[in-house]
């Protein structure tokens, strides 16, 4: 990320080289990545483009998920990368994120249709997990995100239940030879789906990586508190195509996911953690069933 950016010449810039039109903008500062930051481009206060610093690294795993899936209409449109890295062009989806987003079923089946089942397999060869932090295997990608949610929980909940979790993606990383590898989104939650009247519209701030699709499925089922039961987890995943697992093994994925999405909750979203705990008690009732 350029130490010093000037926006105004950016924008004239990109004007001179024909990748946006703008008679009128005003510039308006939005809250980007943890280390990016993000300018959007209005014109007579309608944002129009979107500019995105960050460093080299993450702005080329941007710009190849982006390009490889710049048919699917619920992504920003790629308009223009920076040669040297420093930064990104897209369009602008016009919405709210997190707010007025409708029931769960409903845009998740949005998501499974028109995201979800357009993801495209990858180099088999390709290491798991987030772009540029490569993981050996998908089991360790899990077990580093189990341990580091289990440090957050600290003592939220019984010990005994991260034994459980453990338990889980040792038995089911065994069979990880099996799935087949594709480019993820990456973080799949409502904080990056944009929604206009109660449709989703549009999926923002991708953070790539490579994993097999019920990650990013479940991680957007237990991105929110609401609606977590079985009888929207069953209606999501019907529409899900290139998976592969009966009902007791999904049931494992979301209870894997949403324990790490309860130590997020207990670092950065505390406003949550009484609707997740409550959700929690719920799906471990459900393993004993299965």
């Amino acid at each position: 990320m350029p130490v010093k950016f000037d926006i105004t010449y950016t924008i004239k810039d990109l004007q001179n080289k024909g990748i946006i039109q703008l008679n009128e903008q005003d510039i308006l500062m939005m809250k980007g990545t943890t280390e990016g930051l993000v300018y959007t481009l209005c014109e007579k206060g309608e944002p129009k483009y979107v500019v995105k610093l960050d460093h080299q690294e993450q702005i080329s795993h941007v710009e190849q998920f982006l390009t490889t899936y710049d048919e699917i209409r619920l992504l920003p449109k790629l308009l223009y990368t920076d040669p040297n890295k420093e930064f990104i062009v897209y369009s602008f989806i016009a919405g709210t994120t997190h707010f007025n987003r409708g029931s769960k079923v409903k845009w998740m089946s949005t998501l499974v249709k028109d995201l979800f089942n357009k993801y495209q397999h990858c180099d088999q060869a390709a290491d798991w997990g987030r772009l540029g932090i490569p993981r050996q295997s998908w089991h360790e990608f899990n077990k580093i995100s189990v341990d580091a949610a289990f440090k957050n929980i600290g003592d939220l909940l019984p010990i005994d239940d991260y034994y459980i979790v453990k338990a889980l993606i040792e038995r089911n990383g065994k069979d990880e030879h099996k799935q087949l590898k594709y480019l993820l989104h990456g973080d799949t939650g409502v904080h990056n789906f944009v929604f206009s009247n109660e449709e989703l519209t549009g999926v923002i701030d991708p953070s790539p990586m490579i994993g097999p699709i019920i990650y990013d499925f479940t991680y957007a089922f237990c991105s929110s508190p609401d609606d977590l039961n079985i009888e929207t987890l069953r209606t999501s995943y019907s529409g899900l195509n290139n998976v592969e697992i009966d009902e007791a093994r999904l049931i494992e994925e979301v209870v894997v996911q949403l324990y790490t999405r309860i130590g997020i909750c207990a670092k950065v979203h505390p406003q949550d953690l009484d609707d997740y705990l409550k959700a929690w008690d719920y799906w471990k009732a459900m393993l004993k069933l299965i």
